[in-house]
């Protein structure tokens, strides 16, 4: 049963899952790679009525408003996924991004964060392979 905190309605993974009907699986990986807008709160993660809105509009959406909305850009942050790998390489365009992901000899210990430059915030984080088959 989803949480009312005021007027903010929450749903955690298992409300999505019966609502849904999608496995516990499916939505995490959803909420990982930035599909449907999250928030973690304690060991939880949290989705809004408004960030299931713009799942579910967000082909409609984008399709009417790409048009009017002046395009957004972005910067790539290539980083290790665990302790074993501390590197970290921004870059600039999608190409370069390719670039430096290729260089890497197990792309699978890689990640590519998705960074807005005009709010400087994380927009999306990508595993390296989910990012070169996007953008190949």
């Amino acid at each position: 049963m989803p949480k009312q905190v005021g007027n903010l309605t929450l749903y955690s993974v298992d409300d999505l899952h019966e609502q849904l009907g999608l496995s516990k699986m499916t939505i995490r990986a959803y909420l990982r790679e930035g599909k449907i807008r999250a928030r973690k709160l304690g060991v939880k993660w949290y989705v809004t009525e408004e960030a299931l809105r713009e799942y579910f509009n967000e082909s409609s959406a984008n399709t009417a408003t790409n048009q009017k909305k002046k395009p957004k850009n972005y910067r790539y942050v290539v980083k290790g996924i665990n302790d074993l790998v501390s590197e970290q390489e921004e870059c600039d365009t999608i190409e370069e991004t390719i670039a430096c992901i290729d260089e890497q000899a197990i792309i699978s210990l890689f990640q590519v964060a998705i960074i807005n430059d005009d709010t400087d915030e994380v927009e999306e984080l990508v595993k390296a392979r989910d990012f070169l088959e996007r953008h190949s």
